[in-house]
C-alpha cells in the first residue's frame, strides 16, 4: 500500500506554489496520488492546479489564530485517513499543532518557535546550504544525511476553460500581445514598485501594440486604480478574480511584470515571459523559477532589507528602479 503523506501548506501564496517541486518529488514514483494538502482556503486554488495532489483539506484557522478546539477537531477528522508522515513546511508553532493532535506518526519540519516536542524529526536548517525557499522545502522530504534533490521549477496547470470564461465575463481582449501588469504585494508597501513607474510603463506598453491588463487581489486596488485612471486603455481587474482565475488569465500574458509576490511565483510557475521587480526582499531567497524569467533590481546597501515598509524613508530601491531598465528587460523576453 502506498504510504499516505499530509503536507501543512505556508501562508503565504508564492510559498506555496513554491512548495510544488516538493510535491513533483513525493509523486513522481507513484502510480496515483498519494499526498493531501492542509492549506488556507486563499492558497487552496494554487494546490488545485499542481499535479499529484489526492485532497486539499482547507485548513479553517488562520496562521494568526490558535483557536485549539478547532485545530483539535480538525486533527480528529484526520486521523482516519492513515497518513504516515506529515511535512510541516511553516516554522511556527501553530502550524505543527493539526499533524501532532492527530498522531501522525512521522512528523517532519525544522526547529522553530520552541515546536520540537510536536516533531518527531525537527531538523535544523542550514542557511548557506540551503539559501533558497524552495530547496529548504525539498529538503524535507529526504531522510537526514541524503542528498537533497536539485529541485525543477514550479509547475501549475492552468484551466483553459476558465480562463476563456474569465475573458468572455471581464470584456478582455487577447487579440492584441497581452502584457499584464501586477502592482500588489501583501507583504507591504516596500514591495511595491511606485506608481508612477507602473503608469509609465504601462503606457509604453501600449504606444508598442500591447493590450495592458492590471490582476490582483482585492488588496491590491489601491495599487492598481490610479493606474486605470491614469491611463483610459488599461483594463483593470484587481479584486474581480479569485486566485485560481488569475492564475488562468496569467497563462494568456505575453509578458507579465510583477513586483516579488504572489502573482509572481504564479506567473513563473505557468511558464509566461516574466519580469520580476525587487527591492526590499531578495532574489537569492525566493527568485521567480523559470528560464523565462529576469530579475529587476539595483544593486544599494540597504537592501534587501526586508522590512514592510523603508525603515530610512528614501525607498531607493525601488523609486530609481527605472521603468525604461523594466520596459526593455520585458521586450526581451518576447
Amino acid at each position: 500500500m502506498a504510504e499516505r503523506i499530509l503536507i501543512v501548506a505556508p501562508s503565504w501564496i508564492g510559498d506555496a506554489i513554491l512548495s510544488e517541486p516538493l510535491l513533483a518529488i513525493l509523486r513522481e514514483p507513484l502510480q496515483e496520488p498519494t499526498v493531501d494538502v492542509l492549506a488556507p482556503p486563499w492558497c487552496a486554488p494554487a494546490y488545485a492546479r499542481m499535479r499529484g495532489v489526492r485532497h486539499i483539506i482547507e485548513n479553517p484557522v488562520g496562521h494568526r489564530e490558535l483557536r485549539f478546539g478547532e485545530r483539535r477537531a480538525l486533527a480528529r477528522a484526520l486521523r482516519g485517513n492513515g497518513y504516515s508522515r506529515a511535512l510541516v513546511l511553516p516554522n511556527s508553532f501553530k502550524s505543527a499543532l493539526i499533524p501532532w493532535l492527530a498522531r501522525i506518526p512521522r512528523r517532519v519540519g525544522y526547529v522553530g518557535e520552541a515546536r520540537g516536542m510536536l516533531l518527531t524529526d525537527a531538523r535544523r536548517l542550514d542557511s548557506k546550504a540551503l539559501p533558497r525557499l524552495v530547496d529548504r522545502f525539498v529538503a524535507l522530504a529526504a531522510r537526514p544525511g541524503e542528498l537533497v534533490p536539485t529541485p525543477a521549477a514550479p509547475v501549475l496547470v492552468p484551466d483553459v476553460a476558465n480562463a476563456a470564461e474569465a475573458t468572455r465575463a471581464l470584456g478582455l481582449s487577447t487579440h492584441r500581445p497581452v502584457a499584464i501588469l501586477c502592482p500588489g504585494a501583501e507583504y507591504g508597501p516596500s514591495k511595491r514598485w511606485p506608481t508612477e513607474h507602473f503608469i509609465t510603463l504601462a503606457q509604453r506598453f501600449i504606444d508598442s501594440g500591447y493590450a495592458v491588463w492590471l490582476l490582483g487581489s482585492p488588496n491590491d486596488r489601491a495599487a492598481a486604480d490610479p493606474i486605470a485612471a491614469a491611463i483610459a486603455e488599461v483594463r483593470n481587474v484587481c479584486g474581480r478574480t479569485d486566485l485560481g482565475t488569475a492564475i488562468d488569465l496569467l497563462a494568456a500574458a505575453s509578458v507579465v511584470v510583477s513586483n516579488d509576490s504572489g502573482l509572481m511565483h504564479a506567473a513563473a510557475a505557468v511558464g509566461r515571459p516574466l519580469v520580476a521587480l525587487f527591492g526590499s526582499s531578495s532574489p537569492e531567497y525566493t527568485p521567480p523559477l523559470s528560464p523565462l524569467a529576469r530579475v529587476a533590481k539595483i544593486d544599494i546597501v540597504c537592501s534587501p532589507c526586508f522590512k514592510r515598509e523603508c525603515p530610512l524613508g528614501h525607498f531607493k530601491c525601488m523609486r530609481e528602479l527605472s521603468p525604461n531598465l523594466v520596459y526593455d528587460l520585458a521586450r526581451t523576453q518576447r
